[in-house]
């Protein structure tokens, strides 16, 4: 017993001397150890903390909850869940409380975003259904009047003019009203198309395949700041980074996504972080954004390690907040991570 409290202290004499000298004189570690020590450090890194309190009352997700849109502008969260009999969209306030729920010509929700301008109020939902509105793409107001249909209702196809989809899964609309599309979560398609704000096809990949601008599943599409678009190819194990005017393919990640691909990507709103969820895994990951101009390899800051079997389907990011939403299919909830330094406005932090 002696021997083995003396090895204990010894190990933790031998990582303050580590700590000392990286601290001091860290170029001069030998490499091996010098990457071990910036190993050890990284893992400790804590960016988010679970928001116990939201939402005030979880017994609302009474289905599988498989989508979360935020409108930072008005301070909403839109929550889309599947099931019978049940509301298919919940709004809740980014404070947890619960404002009210629409069932209206939903059928399978499969993704959402919330697309908020001053002037208009506005929740996107792409449909995965068999029914009547199923294999669809429709823009609802807030209170979940439907506003506009694109694709062929309740047909599923490959087909551009008219436009038809196979289980489309996400999308992302700017304010500008571009609309880029990530449609075939497991169906007849694999493309990336993107539409202007009267619904034409500006540019598309669409195709099948692991080269560069092809697909296996693409489930998640953001933009960041400077302009490019990043798609989620979850059956390749990457992320593709795509010009925005363009449509050029500029690189890929596939380094950090061994174990399962990303299904879903978002970024921070200083644009410093990319947020992955790995649906098998029940896993986060922050990583460290690329700088313009250059793609470069995938570097994780920090995990975010769920519980087994809660399956963290999509997820959004508040513009505002920096706050994360994941929702779960395997939980049926949605939680909320909160930024250990806060956001104040858009992209500045504060220490808190």
């Amino acid at each position: 017993m002696t021997r083995f409290w003396v090895c204990i202290a010894g190990a933790g004499f031998f990582l303050a001397l580590l700590v000392l000298h990286s601290r001091f004189c860290a170029s001069r570690l030998p490499p091996h150890l010098h990457l071990a020590f910036k190993v050890f450090w990284r893992a400790e890194e804590i960016l988010y903390r679970l928001d116990v309190d939201w939402p005030k009352y979880s017994e609302y997700f009474t289905g599988a909850t498989f989508c979360v849109g935020v409108d930072s502008l008005n301070g909403l969260v839109y929550v889309a869940q599947r099931g019978d009999n049940i509301p298919k969209v919940l709004v809740f306030t980014e404070d947890g409380y619960f404002l009210r729920a629409w069932n209206y010509t939903v059928d399978t929700p499969h993704g959402i975003f919330a697309a908020s301008t001053p002037q208009e109020k506005s929740v996107w939902i792409t449909d995965v259904g068999s029914g009547f509105y199923g294999h669809t793409i429709k823009k609802y107001n807030s209170f979940g009047d439907l506003v506009q249909v694109l694709g062929t209702p309740g047909k599923k196809g490959t087909g551009l003019n008219p436009l038809q989809f196979d289980n489309p899964a996400e999308l992302h609309v700017e304010d500008t009203g571009d609309i880029y599309i990530v449609d075939g979560d497991g169906g007849l398609n694999n493309r990336l198309i993107k539409l202007s704000q009267d619904f034409m096809i500006l540019w598309l990949h669409g195709e099948n395949g692991t080269g560069p601008a092809k697909f296996n599943i693409p489930h998640s599409v953001t933009v960041d700041s400077t302009g490019r678009v990043w798609v989620a190819d979850r059956g390749n194990k990457r992320l593709q980074v795509f010009d925005k005017d363009t449509g050029d393919w500029l690189g890929e990640w596939n380094n950090c996504f061994s174990e399962e691909g990303p299904s879903a990507v978002r970024f921070t709103p200083d644009g410093k972080y990319v947020v992955v969820a790995q649906l098998n895994l029940s896993r986060l990951l922050i990583l460290a954004a690329p700088p313009v101009g250059n793609i470069d390899h995938c570097s994780v800051v920090s995990t975010i390690q769920l519980a087994d079997q809660v399956s963290p389907h999509l997820l959004e990011v508040s513009r505002e907040t920096g706050a994360i939403y994941v929702a779960e299919i395997g939980a049926k909830q949605v939680q909320k991570y909160i930024p250990v330094n806060s956001f104040s406005g858009r992209g500045h932090l504060t220490r808190v």
